[in-house]
């Protein structure tokens, strides 16, 4: 897979060149996995730490819940992508807030562990964000009764969000509130912040190649197809201007890398999770390009989202000015100075206090 291709998938995140994974020979992974494995073992009474396979949308959905208390907030995190999951890099970051939330990670269709468990031809003709919706409205529905739970908080994070935002709008009852990670209103928009912010940053750098190649499909998204070809260029220089990490380049091995070291995935597990990058991009691009919640005017749960400052794969902007307009019981703006796309494993102790400062007093049951 080239660096161009990856930086089509994960919703701008762009997979790293590493093609098909290959299992790592020797004993240094598995050492260092069983050391992760270890710290995180919850051993608390009334600790929780669970990973199973249940059946959802009629496959088999891979899911991993953990928290050091039972009685705390269950947090339903939605992973972005399409198809990158967090079960195996959450780790990096997800530990302390394990000690007031219990977090719940699924793998969606086409992603990680649920690729692997289900036959690709038979999950190809539901890859559409209805029964991705569908799917979040079921994991929640499972998660309340097997844990006791009234209600979750709804977490979702780039791709995730666009799938939690709809889960929230359909089910309401189901959710405390909404958290929204580098969450995406109107992708054309997005798109067009993105390049302008890409060109821009090499103008001002002085980075002719750059410069020529995002000229090259200016205007941009415009009123052409915003086809692959267009995306690759558009995302690529953005990216490498710290639009995804902030202060860094679009190289990202400490994310992943993750999964080498995640007691959660196993080789076979891995090679999953960059074939499903692939199959669920060729299924829900075109759709995904047409997403646009900027009419909805009205939300019916508490709504925080967190915004990184330096995030030009999913612009801010446009959240921000939804936010101010929209009515809901609660809104809450959180900025993350330090960051860009990457919030929680950016700055995993703003995280933290954010979480519990703005959405933890939203969420405790009586």
């Amino acid at each position: 897979m080239t660096r161009l291709l990856a930086a089509l998938l994960l919703l701008a995140l762009p997979l790293l060149a590493h093609g098909q994974p290959a299992c790592p020979s020797g004993e240094s992974f598995d050492k260092a996995r069983a050391v992760v494995a270890d710290l995180q073992r919850i051993v608390t009474p009334a600790g929780v730490q669970d990973t199973y396979a249940e059946r959802i949308g009629g496959i088999d959905q891979w899911m991993q819940v953990r928290g050091k208390d039972r009685a705390n907030p269950m947090i339903l995190f939605v992973h972005g992508g399409p198809s990158s999951p967090a079960m195996p890099s959450a780790w990096q970051w997800q530990r302390p807030v394990e000690e007031f939330f219990t977090i719940a990670h699924y793998d969606q269709r086409g992603a990680g562990k649920t690729h692997r468990a289900n036959d690709p031809d038979a999950v190809a003709g539901d890859m559409a964000i209805g029964r991705f919706v569908d799917d979040a409205i079921e994991v929640a529905e499972h998660l309340r009764a097997r844990y006791g739970k009234d209600k979750l908080v709804l977490a979702g994070h780039s791709w995730g969000t666009v799938v939690a935002m709809h889960a929230a709008l359909r089910r309401p009852d189901l959710f405390h509130a909404y958290v929204g990670i580098g969450q995406v209103i109107d992708t054309r928009r997005n798109e067009r912040l993105s390049f302008e912010y890409g060109l821009e940053r090499a103008r001002v750098e002085g980075n002719a190649a750059a410069v020529a190649e995002l000229e090259s499909i200016a205007p941009y998204p415009g009123d052409a197809p915003i086809t692959r070809e267009r995306i690759i260029i558009a995302r690529k220089w953005p990216q490498h201007y710290g639009g995804l990490n902030a202060y860094r380049d679009a190289e990202q091995d400490y994310y992943y890398g993750a999964s080498l070291l995640s007691p959660a995935y196993d080789c076979e597990d891995r090679r999953a999770f960059f074939a499903g990058n692939v199959f669920t991009l060729e299924h829900v691009l075109d759709e995904f390009l047409q997403v646009d919640f900027s009419g909805v005017r009205e939300f019916p749960i508490p709504v925080v989202m967190f915004l990184g400052r330096h995030d030009y794969t999913t612009p801010s902007a446009p959240t921000v000015e939804w936010l101010e307009q929209v009515r809901a019981p609660y809104r809450r703006a959180v900025w993350f100075e330090h960051s860009a796309h990457m919030i929680p494993w950016e700055e995993p102790g703003r995280t933290l206090l954010a979480l519990l400062e703005h959405v933890r007093p939203l969420a405790v049951e009586p």
